[in-house]
């Protein structure tokens, strides 16, 4: 009687290794808010917060700032296709910003 070969187990990556894998490959991008003369500063705000439910009040608040005083400024940055859906909610609310890929 001869014995049947045996294919060699396939290795199982690690759970560990499988998660990090996944989150490398997000393409990352950042929403940029920019200047305008339209809108009040109580009005920005308010669209950031309805917007971008992660900032809290004062990153708001600095965010308006920092688009105020230098014309544009970083909101946040997070996966592609949330900082478009950020990106369009701004837009909505009559603000003006980009998406810049990281």
């Amino acid at each position: 009687m001869t014995a049947t070969p045996v294919a060699p187990e396939t290795p199982v990556a690690e759970p560990a290794q499988e998660e990090r894998t996944g989150v490398e490959s997000v393409r990352r991008a950042t929403v940029v808010l920019h200047n305008d003369d339209v809108n009040s500063m109580d009005d920005v705000v308010h669209a950031l917060l309805a917007s971008v439910p992660e900032l809290s009040v004062e990153r708001a608040v600095e965010v308006m700032l920092t688009a105020h005083h230098h014309g544009q400024a970083d909101v946040i940055t997070c996966p592609l296709e949330r900082a478009e859906l950020y990106r369009d909610r701004l837009a909505s609310h009559r603000l003006t910003a980009t998406v810049r890929r990281e």
